[in-house]
């Protein structure tokens, strides 16, 4: 069986986060979210402004907009690509650890 230890556990943890957070909601990875869905931002019934996603397209088009509209599914497989490239690919790790730096910046950030 594979053995993690603690930290290194922390830090799959934060890298994952950060990289779920970067694909679903970063301005810098719009490009890749733009051919699946568009967000307008209109004001609702409270007054308050909402996203509105429309997922644009059908079939595979559909299933990917689909997916990169949900933050927990493209978390689960953020997650899924983060440990398997821990465990087969080493020396990936300091991408990992920065990763995970910006994930507990962005932790405290949210808190302050």
């Amino acid at each position: 069986m594979f053995h993690v230890e603690w930290i290194d556990f922390v830090i799959l943890i934060l890298a994952s986060f950060r990289l779920t957070r970067l694909i679903v909601f970063d301005e810098i990875t719009a490009f890749i979210r733009a051919p699946f869905f568009a967000v307008t931002v209109k004001e609702g019934l409270s007054g308050q402004m909402e996203q509105v996603i429309e997922i644009k397209g059908k079939g595979l088009r559909y299933f990917i907009g689909s997916l990169l509209s949900c933050y927990w599914c493209v978390g689960f497989w953020c997650s899924l690509t983060v440990v398997i490239v821990y465990f087969c690919y080493p020396v990936t790790f300091p991408v990992f650890l920065v990763l995970a730096v910006a994930g507990a910046a962005a932790v405290i950030e949210s808190k302050i």
